[in-house]
């Protein structure tokens, strides 16, 4: 009679974590002060205003929105100030900077509601491959919020994984 097979991973304790799990979801969309700009140069306040009021602000309705001026071109703080005023009744979410600094923003803020606490003295794996691509940071953020708490953590897959830390063994007294 020949030995049952015994998975060895799923005895071993290990806990997967996917970062997919916290990838930002929803529609993003770039507002791009350049638009509004007097010669592509300079903004006119009195202008600017006006075409604010003009612009169907329900089109950004629950989008995660990316605050930008992509002219080479000095923009007031009071005139992001102004579109955020306008923006924020309707968009998800606001951020200063292009799609890329969107993505990253929302990326940590889903981090940051992990409960560090479910993960105590456990022995972690991030996953390293997946359908979507990950950001190096992302696999940065996951390490300083878990390091102060896990056993351990590991990159990779639970059956080839690539040690990153170890809590050390507290001191033997004597």
């Amino acid at each position: 009679m020949s030995e049952p097979i015994i998975n060895k991973v799923a005895e071993s304790g290990l806990v997967t974590i996917d970062l997919e799990t916290w990838y930002p979801k929803g529609e993003t969309a770039v507002f791009d002060m350049k638009d509004y700009l007097f010669m592509g140069l300079i903004l006119k306040e009195k202008d600017f205003r006006e075409a604010l009021k003009k612009v169907d602000w329900s089109v950004f309705a629950n989008k995660n929105m990316a605050l930008t001026c992509t002219a080479d071109a000095i923009i007031p703080v009071w005139a992001y100030m102004l579109v955020a005023a306008y923006l924020q009744p309707v968009a998800a979410e606001i951020v200063m900077g292009d799609e890329k600094e969107l993505h990253k923003t929302l990326f940590l803020k889903n981090l940051s509601v992990i409960n560090v606490n479910d993960y105590t003295d456990k022995r972690i794996v991030i996953k390293g491959c997946g359908e979507t691509p990950i950001a190096d940071y992302v696999y940065m953020e996951i390490t300083k919020l878990l390091r102060p708490v896990v056993k351990s953590i590991m990159y990779g897959e639970p059956c080839s994984t690539v040690p990153v830390y170890k809590k050390p063994l507290p001191p033997k007294s004597n």
